[in-house]
């Protein structure tokens, strides 16, 4: 399945089950009966002082929404597997999900091949939330894998540039007051692109054993906006895989070039020695996009 969603309101994209005493109502899924509890496992040690195992609850996530949805159209338990693990408030136009269900429909559950894909996608969609949408579903080989069978991936980053707060974008753009030259992010976008050790460009703990990644497109762009003090910079990144946080960084580094305060030479060397000091700020999640997956 292809699957978009506006971000803000999940946690997001993979399902989260913390200890209820440690997460804010506001952020926990909800259920008909009200908050949905994961029932401690019994060999779960007491902590000390307390009367038993503590009490989990599901965050609001989007695999955790669309997974329910499937489950009660195929009437048997599935799990979704998606392509990427899109952090809280980062929005999707092409998420890639798949999830494998039985064909027999003398029981009543799974859903028949042969029946195609256009009823299940919108009985599915008719049991999703308003900010998540399943936009297309087709029948996969038994082996496809949406994490591993991956060949490149685009992200985006949009920035209200203006001294006027957006209104009608201000969940999917991030706003910044200065005015950036987006020749000047031109030109860094451009070092990004090809094969490099991208360690000054991830976050503490990505937990991955190589930060060499290949970038294969680093473009920057500005749209008109229909206010004359306004611009909309558009970042698209696209690349062969990502570390955490590694888009939103380059953003980050982009901006401070677009600001004047990080030349093309400061980027040569985060590259060439890894130092996430030398590379810009993590920006914020609301203006990043995963816009597409491409397979093989």
């Amino acid at each position: 399945m292809t699957i978009a969603y506006d971000g803000t309101d999940f946690c997001g994209w993979q399902k989260q089950s913390p200890y209820e005493d440690s997460v804010p109502a506001g952020l926990r899924l909800e259920a008909p009966g009200g908050v949905e509890e994961v029932a401690p496992k019994p060999e779960s040690p007491s902590l000390e002082g307390e009367a038993g195992p503590r009490a989990r609850v599901e965050l609001r996530t989007v695999q955790e929404v669309v997974e329910r949805a499937v489950r009660e159209v195929v009437r048997e338990p599935i799990v979704l597997m998606g392509a990427s693990r899109t952090d809280s408030g980062v929005h999707a136009r092409g998420q890639v999900g798949a999830f494998t269900c039985s064909e027999g429909v003398d029981r009543g559950i799974g859903w028949p091949v042969d029946r195609g894909t256009e009823g299940l996608l919108r009985a599915i969609n008719s049991r999703l939330p308003r900010d998540v949408l399943v936009l297309n579903a087709s029948v996969a080989a038994e082996n496809f894998n949406p994490i591993q069978g991956a060949t490149s991936k685009q992200y985006s980053y949009t920035i209200w540039n203006s001294q006027t707060r957006p209104l009608w974008e201000r969940r999917t753009a991030l706003h910044i007051w200065d005015r950036l030259d987006v020749a000047k992010m031109q030109e860094v976008a451009a070092l990004i692109e090809g094969e490099h050790d991208f360690a000054a460009f991830a976050a503490a703990g990505h937990g991955r054993l190589s930060t060499v990644r290949t970038v294969f497109a680093c473009r920057v762009r500005a749209e008109e906006t229909g206010q004359s003090d306004a611009q909309r910079v558009i970042i698209e990144v696209c690349g062969s895989g990502f570390l955490w946080n590694m888009v939103r960084i380059i953003a980050g580094t982009l901006v401070e070039a677009g600001r004047g305060r990080i030349g093309p030479d400061r980027v040569v060397e985060a590259l060439r020695t890894g130092k996430r000091e030398l590379a810009g700020a993590t920006l914020q999640p609301q203006g990043l996009c995963l816009e597409w997956i491409k397979y093989e």
